[in-house]
């Protein structure tokens, strides 16, 4: 996996760069969630051709349900979907001690500075508002992975075992 290079790149080989926190020959995954199947798989080809493993959810309640499965280093994540909306889930991933500092970039439309300020207030690492630059978006995203190794060590924080 992964290409490890001696000249200075200015877009480092993620897969190298976390081999050793993210696990052994891993590349590094994303849990991508959107309501939007477009955008979810705009999102997804983007970060599979910088060799991220990506995973998608529908909403929150989606991206809730698949965390133990997945054990993503970094998730993707709109606001405005149904069922569970992307403050409440991040305020869920923030609750329990396994995800509490799983970084989390929002891709959305919400761009009110009360929408920012909120995302500040849960802990979200950044902020990208729809449309989005692909190349942004995997920046951010390899930003937010590399600044943390996985996350996902802990068992449910919820009274029944899950996270939902």
């Amino acid at each position: 996996m992964g290409r490890v290079t001696t000249t200075p790149s200015p877009e480092p080989d993620v897969t190298a760069e976390l081999q050793p926190s993210a696990g052994a020959g891993r590349r590094p995954r994303v849990l991508v969630v959107d309501d939007n199947e477009v955008i979810r798989q705009l999102i997804a080809v983007n970060l599979e051709l910088e060799g991220f493993e990506v995973h998608l959810a529908e909403d929150g309640m989606d991206c809730l349900s698949r965390l133990e499965s997945v054990q993503p280093d970094a998730i993707t994540l709109d606001v405005v979907m149904p069922r569970l909306d992307g403050f409440a889930t991040l305020a869920r991933l923030r609750g329990a001690p396994a995800t509490r500092t799983l970084p989390v970039v929002m891709v959305t439309a919400c761009a009110q500075e009360s929408d920012l300020a909120r995302g500040r207030e849960l802990g979200v690492q950044a902020y990208l508002t729809k449309p989005f630059d692909p190349a942004e978006l995997v920046r951010t995203v390899r930003s937010a992975v590399l600044s943390q190794a996985s996350a996902f060590s802990a068992p449910p924080s919820r009274a029944d075992g899950s996270y939902k």
